[in-house]
């Protein structure tokens, strides 16, 4: 009956939790020219969010091959969907990845390839 107990007592907070991406805006970029750019960036899977809830991707840790990208987060290589790639000017010039964390594990919401400089 334990046993029972522990495993409701951690499947409730991961099927609340699963398919929510982690945000982080609290406000720091609210006065950044590029802010309503980020705020309309949009992939085939839909919008992106804002610069906050994307993260910055080191030139290292991304990469393009026969036209397909992939992209190394935390410690994994990871596919990126054709429909997550943002396809207009990167205007930031840098890469940036907008992850969410479901009950398959990590995927790509939107993926901004920079110039790797």
């Amino acid at each position: 009956m334990n046993f029972f107990r522990i495993a409701v007592a951690l499947l409730v907070p991961a099927v609340f939790l699963a398919g929510h991406a982690v945000a982080r805006d609290e406000g720091r970029y609210a006065d950044s020219p590029l802010k309503p750019w980020f705020d309309s960036l949009k992939s085939g899977k839909g919008p992106c969010c804002s610069d906050a809830d994307g993260s910055v991707v080191a030139d290292v840790d991304w990469q393009s091959k026969d036209g397909h990208y992939r992209v190394r987060l935390w410690g994994q290589w990871i596919d990126i969907p054709d429909d997550a790639v943002i396809t207009e000017p990167n205007r930031a010039g840098r890469t940036m990845v907008w992850p969410m964390w479901g009950t398959v594990g990590i995927s790509i919401r939107c993926f901004l390839p920079g110039s790797m400089t």
